[in-house]
């Protein structure tokens, strides 16, 4: 059975040269369709040399069925590949940030992001046509200052199918139990949409190589609850950034590895954590 995100697969991970015309010239017209003069919802990408996989997801994105008037702003992250060339042909409005790091890059979207609701949208991701309604569905309820959902992989040689499904299952069991007392610790870049005026009151980190949104999502806490959407029909799929290029087991056996750690957390709150010296920016070879 075909998935909705097989046909963007046709052009996942290719060079920008090989994408057909058609294809960039039909995604340009859908896109500047959905630009609204007066956006309540702002959905904005940040792309750190991103040009194989930015298509696929601008692709996505064109064809998104909202109730909501919405803009599509894209943000470079001082990328030394094709990225803006992307952004340029699409025709997607777009800053360039030459400060590295995702906190850098989330910040700059956040700048120049019109809406009174932000989504983070990562590039290398692949989103389904009801994704903003759906996720916009729990942002708008009373008391709810953010929300998350869950995320899937798109198969591939080193992946099946079978071995994707149980390790998403197990890993979403686990951050289902984890959501109760430490749900910042769920939220992930690629699926968080938050209120944006609660956000332009706290701070998104710019000195950490990974955690800027988990670490938002927690000061967003004081204006209201995390909430997760637990529907597949609008799961995002994306690459494996998150688990490697190793085999499913071994990837599973890695993270249970690295969860048993400090796995008492998952039983109490907190409003704090501490950083760890090789996730500062500063600390980075470059």
């Amino acid at each position: 059975m075909a998935n909705w995100y097989d046909k963007y697969m046709t052009i996942y991970g290719k060079p920008f040269s090989e994408v057909p015309e058609e294809i960039i010239n039909g995604t340009r017209e859908r896109l500047a369709a959905l630009q609204s003069d007066e956006p309540l919802v702002s959905v904005v990408m940040i792309a750190y040399n991103e040009e194989k996989r930015l298509p696929a997801c601008l692709w996505s994105l064109s064809e998104l069925k909202t109730k909501y008037p919405i803009e599509i702003l894209g943000v470079n992250n001082n990328s030394n590949d094709q990225t803006e060339q992307v952004y340029q042909a699409f025709g997607i409005p777009y800053f360039n940030e030459m400060k590295q790091s995702p906190g850098y890059a989330r910040q700059c979207g956040l700048e120049h992001a019109r809406g009174k609701y932000h989504f983070f949208i990562d590039a290398d991701t692949l989103y389904p046509s009801c994704y903003v309604d759906k996720m916009m569905g729990k942002l708008l309820k009373p008391g709810v200052s953010c929300v998350g959902t869950f995320w899937s992989f798109y198969p591939d040689e080193k992946h099946s199918k079978i071995s994707l499904c149980l390790f998403e299952m197990a890993r979403d069991l686990f951050l289902w139990i984890q959501h109760f007392k430490r749900p910042e610790l769920n939220i992930r870049g690629m699926t968080f949409a938050f209120n944006a005026d609660y956000a332009r009151q706290c701070a998104i980190r710019t000195d950490i190589r990974r955690g800027e949104d988990g670490s938002l999502a927690l000061s967003l806490k004081k204006f209201g609850r995390i909430v997760f959407l637990y529907d597949r029909k609008a799961r995002p799929v994306t690459g494996y950034g998150t688990i490697g290029n190793q085999s499913m087991w071994q990837s599973f056996v890695d993270h249970v590895r690295i969860q048993l750690r400090g796995i008492t957390r998952i039983f109490h709150s907190t409003d704090h954590y501490d950083d760890a010296e090789d996730n500062l920016v500063k600390n980075r070879n470059q």
